[in-house]
C-alpha cells in the first residue's frame, strides 16, 4: 500500500477492533505489500488488512478454522473479535492471533513435516480454489502486456514467455493435484513456542506438492517423503519465472522489487542455460 493507504488503513483496523471491544493506541505495521499486516497494542492481536476491491477474507477464513480444528499448523484467528472479518473505510480487515516471535530457528526437517502435516489437512478439506496454472496464465499476461511491463527487456520477456508456457504445460501433465498453500516461503512459517504455524492462507490453490516444496528452501524437500525429484525441479524453474514476472509488473508494491526483477532474471536465464 502507499503511504496515504497506509494511514488510512491502519485507522480502519483500530476502529474496527474498538468496535470489537479491544483497546487499542498503537499500530506497528509488520508488512506491507499488497495487503498490510499490523499488531495492534496493547490489545495484542494481529490485523490483516486489504482494499476492499482485492481481498479473499471470507476464502481464507473459511480455511484457517477448519485447518484449526483439524489440528494443522496454521495461525488461528483471534478468538476476541466476532465475526472475524470487517469492512471499514474501504478496506476488509480480518483480526489474527498474535504468536511472539520465538529465537528457535526451524531445521529443514521441521520444517519439512509442518509443510506435510499442513498438507493432510489441505486433503480432508473440499474448497473450491483456483489451479496453479491460473498463476501462470496471470503471469503470462503480464508479460505479454507490454502497457503492464513496460520496463521489461525484450530478450527477458522472450525468456520468461517461453518458460512459463512450456514448464506450465509440463507441470500441469506430470502432476497429482491436491489442495497447497500456494507459498509456503520461509516468510509464510513462523516459529512460535506452541510451535511452527504458515500465515497467509490466501494464496491457497491446487496442484502437485512439489508446487509447494518450490517455495521453501531446498533442503526442506530432502525431508519430505516421496518427492517427485524432476518435478521438483521444473516447479522451482516455473516458480522463479512467475515472480520475477509479478516484479516487472509496474504496480508491484515489493520492497525492491525492481532490483529483484532484474535479479531473478539473470538467474532464470542461467538456470535454464540461454
Amino acid at each position: 500500500m502507499q503511504d496515504g493507504e497506509v494511514a488510512r488503513a491502519l485507522a480502519a483496523a483500530t476502529r474496527s477492533a474498538g468496535s470489537a471491544g479491544l483497546r487499542v493506541e498503537d499500530a506497528v505495521v509488520l508488512n506491507n505489500s499488497n495487503k498490510l499486516t499490523a499488531r495492534l497494542l496493547p490489545a495484542d492481536v494481529l490485523a490483516r488488512i486489504a482494499p476492499a476491491d482485492e481481498q479473499v477474507a471470507e476464502f481464507e477464513v473459511d480455511l484457517a478454522e477448519r485447518l484449526t480444528r483439524s489440528g494443522a499448523p496454521v495461525a488461528a484467528l483471534e478468538p476476541r473479535v466476532h465475526p472475524p472479518i470487517r469492512a471499514v473505510d474501504g478496506f476488509v480487515i480480518t483480526f489474527w492471533t498474535y504468536y511472539p516471535p520465538s529465537e528457535d530457528r526451524l531445521g529443514p526437517q521441521e520444517y519439512a513435516d509442518a509443510l506435510r502435516r499442513l498438507h493432510l489437512g489441505l486433503r480432508e478439506i473440499d474448497l473450491p480454489a483456483p489451479h496453479f496454472t491460473d498463476r501462470v496464465v496471470s503471469a503470462l499476461r503480464l508479460v505479454h502486456d507490454r502497457e503492464l511491463t513496460p520496463q521489461l527487456p525484450e530478450a527477458g520477456r522472450t525468456l520468461l514467455a517461453d518458460t512459463l508456457q512450456t514448464l506450465g504445460r509440463t507441470v500441469a501433465d506430470r502432476s497429482t493435484d491436491q489442495l497447497l498453500h500456494g507459498e509456503p516461503h520461509p516468510g509464510n512459517l513462523i516459529s512460535t513456542d506452541r510451535g511452527p504455524r504458515f500465515v497467509d492462507l490466501e494464496t491457497c490453490c491446487r496442484g502437485p506438492v512439489e508446487f509447494d516444496l518450490a517455495h521453501a528452501p531446498e533442503d526442506v524437500a530432502e525431508h519430505y517423503p516421496g518427492v517427485d525429484q524432476d518435478l521438483l525441479r521444473n516447479c522451482r524453474i516455473l516458480m522463479l519465472a512467475m515472480i520475477t514476472a509479478w516484479r516487472w509488473d509496474r504496480g508491484d508494491q515489493f520492497p525492491d522489487g525492481r532490483r529483484l526483477g532484474v535479479e531473478w532474471l539473470a538467474e532464470l536465464r542461467a538456470t535454464v542455460g540461454v
